[in-house]
């Protein structure tokens, strides 16, 4: 099951222990979309594509396109570069989509008080990033991740990074996150 919890002020550092606070105050997956609008959901990573829950979403969300990434100093070009980039707090115009078939690592999303809720991922967790957060991603000490990303149609890559405030993605969010987001069914 995913753990998310409040982090400590220090948002310039990468953080890849557990947590720092101490103890943390963890939030509940309920809380944790009512403040930031992240959807979370739990799949076998063995026997997910029997169960049918991630073709379901798929179907519901309109997500066309999948591929698979590796995050590890063996598997991802350029490692140390692109994991600073991941780091670097950004947003996109598309909602950012994970399926963790292996592995495990971190993302830290803003809350409307902008404080950092970091997000636990493992083995069997999929996470919903919605369009227009501003959020950033992380691996753990063990440095490894295996995930499968969806899209609606073609990928969009490019991040946005902080700020980006006056872009149609963000204002719609932080529309969203003042009226209370509303849970999609599945």
């Amino acid at each position: 099951m995913v753990r998310a919890w409040f982090m400590d002020d220090d948002t310039t550092t990468d953080q890849r222990l557990e947590h720092h606070r101490n103890p943390p105050e963890y939030v509940d997956l309920q809380k944790l979309f009512e403040l930031s609008g992240v959807e979370y959901f739990k799949l076998d990573p063995v026997k997910y594509k029997e169960e049918g829950m991630l073709d379901n979403i798929r179907k519901q969300r309109g997500y066309s396109y999948e591929d698979e990434i590796t995050c590890s100093r063996e598997c991802l070009p350029d490692y140390e570069n692109k994991l600073k980039s991941f780091f670097k707090e950004h947003l996109h115009t598309d909602e950012e989509i994970r399926f963790v078939l292996d592995g495990q690592g971190y993302f830290d999303v803003r809350d409307a008080q902008d404080r950092w809720i970091r997000i636990e991922v493992v083995a069997g967790d999929i996470i919903i990033i919605p369009s227009g957060i501003y959020h950033r991603f992380t691996l753990d000490v063990n440095n490894f991740i295996r995930a499968k990303r969806y899209f609606v149609g073609e990928p969009v890559w490019l991040p946005h990074n902080r700020p980006a405030d006056d872009m149609d993605c963000r204002k719609s969010y932080l529309n969203k996150l003042k009226d209370g987001f509303k849970i999609e069914t599945c």
